[in-house]
C-alpha cells in the first residue's frame, strides 16, 4: 500500500511509535510518506520505500502565529495527489485529524476518496483535546475519521468520557523492536564508564514536561542512594531539567546524577540500567517503561493511566500512588537489595514485553489500513 504518515518529529512517544512504524512498513515493502514540519528524529532512510516531505509555513506579517494546520492539510493533498497514496494515518489529535479531515474534503473535490486512520496517544485528548478551546473540533475530527485507534484500555475509555464519540475506538498497543534490545544487550555494555561495579544504576527518560515530575524522580533516587550505592541517569530535554538540576544540588548528590540530553542511542544506554523510575502524573501507555523492559529494565511507575497494562505489579516492578515518592524508594530498594530478586524482575519484565512486539503489532495496523476501505 501506499500510507502517508503524519506525526510530530520529536522525542515524544508519539513521534516514536509513528517513525518506527513507517519504518517498519517501509521494510515490509510498502511505500511510506512522512509528512511534517521536520525530519522525524528517529528516521532512518536505509528503505528505498520511505519519503519525507516538509511542511513549510511561509512567514506573514497579517499572522501572529502562523497557521499550521492550513500548510498540513495542504501538503497532505499535494502528497496525496503526486504519489496516489491510500491512506493517511496521522498521530497525536491535535492539529493532524483535524487537518487531515480538511485534506479528505478538499480532495473529495477532486474525486478522490482518501481514508483517514487516527491514532490517539494521550495527553492530545487528557490535556489538550479536552479543553473548551479544541474539544468540538477533537471531538469533530475523530467521529469524522475512517478508522480511530488508541494506544491503551484505559485512552479509550478515557475519550469516550470526555467526548461523544460516535464509532468504535480500536484499541492497537504501542510497540518495540525488541530485535534492538537484544541487539544492545548482547554488545559489551561500557557500563564502567558510569558506575563502579558496586553501585546499582536507576534510569529516567522523558520529555521533561511537568506531568513527567521529573522532581519525584530525582528525590526516589536521593532516598535509594542512602540505602544503596547507585547513580541516576537523566535522559531528555524540557522545561524542568533547570528545576531537576538545582534539587541535586540542593540534595547533595550532583556527583551521582548524569543528566546525558536527548538521544537517539536509548538501547545502548539502557543496557546500563538496573531500575527505570516513571512517577508521571498521567501515562496513556507509558512507551519509555516498555524500552526499560524490552532492556531487561525493572521499572518503578505510578499507577495512572495505562501504565499498569504495561507494568505488571509485583513481577516486572511496582506501581506506587501518584506523588508518593516515600513507596517508590521503597519498592526500588526492594528490588535492588538482592540481585536474586532483581534479576527476576529483569527476566519478567524482558519476557513480558514480548506481547507489545514490533512483529504481534504491525500485521494488526496493516489489517487496519485495509480494512478501513469497507468502512462507509
Amino acid at each position: 500500500m501506499k500510507i502517508g504518515i503524519v506525526c510530530y518529529p520529536t522525542f515524544g512517544g508519539s513521534g516514536v511509535v509513528a517513525t518506527e512504524l513507517g519504518m517498519a512498513l517501509a521494510d515490509n515493502g510498502h511505500e511510506v510518506h512522512f509528512i511534517t514540519y521536520n525530519q522525524p528524529v528517529r528516521l532512518d532512510f536505509l528503505s528505498n520505500n520511505l519519503h519525507f516531505h516538509q511542511v513549510l509555513i511561509e512567514e506573514y506579517p497579517l499572522f501572529q502565529y502562523q497557521p499550521y494546520e492550513l500548510a498540513l492539510s495542504t501538503k497532505m493533498v499535494e502528497v496525496v495527489l503526486r504519489h496516489e497514496l491510500e491512506v493517511l494515518h496521522v498521530h497525536y489529535a491535535i492539529p493532524h485529524a483535524y487537518a487531515a479531515f480538511m485534506a479528505k474534503q478538499m480532495l473529495k473535490e477532486k474525486g478522490i476518496n482518501i481514508k483517514v486512520v487516527t491514532t490517539l496517544h494521550g495527553t492530545d485528548i487528557t490535556l489538550v483535546g479536552s479543553h473548551p478551546t479544541y474539544k468540538s473540533a477533537v471531538e469533530f475530527s475523530i467521529n469524522n475519521s475512517d478508522v480511530v485507534t488508541a494506544v491503551s484500555n484505559n485512552l479509550k475509555e478515557t475519550t469516550n468520557q470526555l467526548f461523544n464519540i460516535d464509532k468504535n475506538i480500536e484499541v492497537v498497543y504501542n510497540f518495540i523492536d525488541t530485535a534492538k534490545y537484544d541487539k544492545a544487550e548482547g554488545e559489551e555494555c561500557k557500563r564502567i564508564a558510569l558506575a563502579k561495579p558496586n553501585e546499582k544504576i536507576l534510569t529516567h527518560i522523558s520529555n521533561f514536561r511537568p506531568v513527567k515530575r521529573v522532581e519525584d524522580v530525582v528525590k526516589v533516587f536521593y532516598k535509594v542512594q542512602k540505602e544503596i550505592p547507585s547513580k541516576l541517569l537523566l535522559i531528555g530535554e524540557g522545561p524542568e531539567r533547570i528545576k531537576a538540576e538545582k534539587l541535586t544540588k540542593k540534595l547533595g548528590i550532583t556527583e551521582k546524577v548524569f543528566f546525558l540530553g536527548n538521544s537517539t542511542e536509548i538501547a545502548k544506554i539502557l543496557c546500563y540500567s538496573d531500575v527505570f523510575l516513571l512517577p508521571s502524573q498521567t501515562e496513556s501507555f507509558g512507551l519509555a517503561a516498555l524500552e526499560a523492559m524490552a532492556a531487561k529494565t525493572a521499572v518503578i511507575s505510578t499507577n495512572t493511566g495505562g501504565l499498569p497494562e504495561v507494568n505488571i505489579n509485583g513481577e516486572t516492578g511496582f506501581l506506587s500512588n501518584l506523588g508518593d515518592v516515600d513507596n517508590m524508594a521503597k519498592n526500588a530498594i526492594s528490588i535492588l537489595k538482592d540481585n536474586i530478586v532483581l534479576e527476576r524482575f529483569k527476566r519478567n519484565a524482558k519476557e513480558h514485553t514480548k506481547k507489545f512486539s514490533l512483529q504481534n503489532i504491525l500485521p494488526i495496523y496493516e489489517d487496519i489500513y485495509k480494512s478501513c476501505y469497507k468502512v462507509k
